[in-house]
């Protein structure tokens, strides 16, 4: 059974704290102000977070796109700068110093980076970092307006195919399975909570489960810890820690492994989303 996704520490209604962006391509968001604890989350190049506090290297964010609160590397952030205008539409792409795929790129950003795209030279933009220099050069055809949506987002869901589990993860490179759907959603311009629990509550309308009705392709199936999204009547896509990848499985045995390793608890609610 894949683990619950961490509890956040939640910034209780604050509207306090200076704006800022990541300005790291991906930055992982500690329960505490220390590299050796678990990750609760990650934060994505460009996303918007409130800064509460800083000291000893350290500051104690929430992130705009979810709230949650945690504590990243304060060399991670910038300013908040203007407001983005793209963002990476593929699962991760190069940003090279020059627009010439053949040199060693800077870096590489991941699904739902936030961009500022500059000028268009030849197959390649120019992007800013957030305190408004050149951060080089990214393949135009891998980015998307930020007003642009992917009603879809089970095809979106299926672009994770492979990509390895990663408690607390939320990147191409990694994540776990209320990741796969808040990512897949926030495509489909769907504003989603971060952990599975908020999302069983949350998203959607609550329908009959697959016990009482048929269910339908981007059915969101709620496990004790767990979510997975309905490709058909007997299929899901997950991020799961049982093959530590996203995948694709059968419902039925999805549920079957879930009892086993949950004292028999199996399918809590399932959400539908119209679109």
């Amino acid at each position: 059974m894949t683990p619950a996704t961490p509890e956040p520490v939640r910034a209780e209604g604050r509207c306090d704290g200076r704006p800022a962006r990541i300005a790291r391509p991906l930055v992982p968001l500690r329960r505490h102000p220390d590299a050796a604890t678990a990750i609760d989350s990650e934060l994505l190049f460009g996303e918007t977070v409130r800064v509460f506090e800083e000291g000893g290297g350290w500051a104690r964010v929430e992130n705009g796109a979810d709230g949650y609160t945690g504590y990243v590397a304060a060399d991670a952030l910038g300013p908040a700068g203007a407001t983005p205008s793209h963002r990476v539409g593929v699962l991760r792409t190069f940003v090279y110093p020059a627009p010439d795929l053949k040199i060693p790129p800077r870096m590489t950003l991941s699904f739902l980076s936030l961009l500022n795209v500059g000028k268009q030279k030849g197959k390649f933009s120019t992007i800013t970092a957030p305190d408004g220099g050149r951060l080089g050069w990214v393949f135009t055809a891998h980015l998307v307006p930020v007003e642009d949506v992917a009603p879809d987002f089970v095809t979106t869901a299926l672009m994770f195919m492979g990509v390895p589990y990663l408690w607390g993860g939320r990147s191409s490179l990694g994540l776990d399975c209320s990741a796969l759907v808040q990512l897949a959603l926030m495509r489909a311009g769907i504003p989603c909570p971060r952990d599975s629990h908020q999302q069983a509550t949350a998203l959607g309308t609550p329908v009959p489960g697959p016990q009482e009705a048929p269910l339908r392709r981007g059915d969101l199936i709620f496990f004790p810890g767990h979510v997975a999204i309905a490709l058909d009547e007997t299929r899901v896509v997950h991020a799961n820690a049982g093959a530590m990848l996203t995948a694709i499985e059968p419902l039925a045995a999805v549920e079957a492994r879930v009892r086993a390793e949950s004292g028999g608890r199996g399918i809590t609610t399932v959400r539908r989303i119209v679109l």
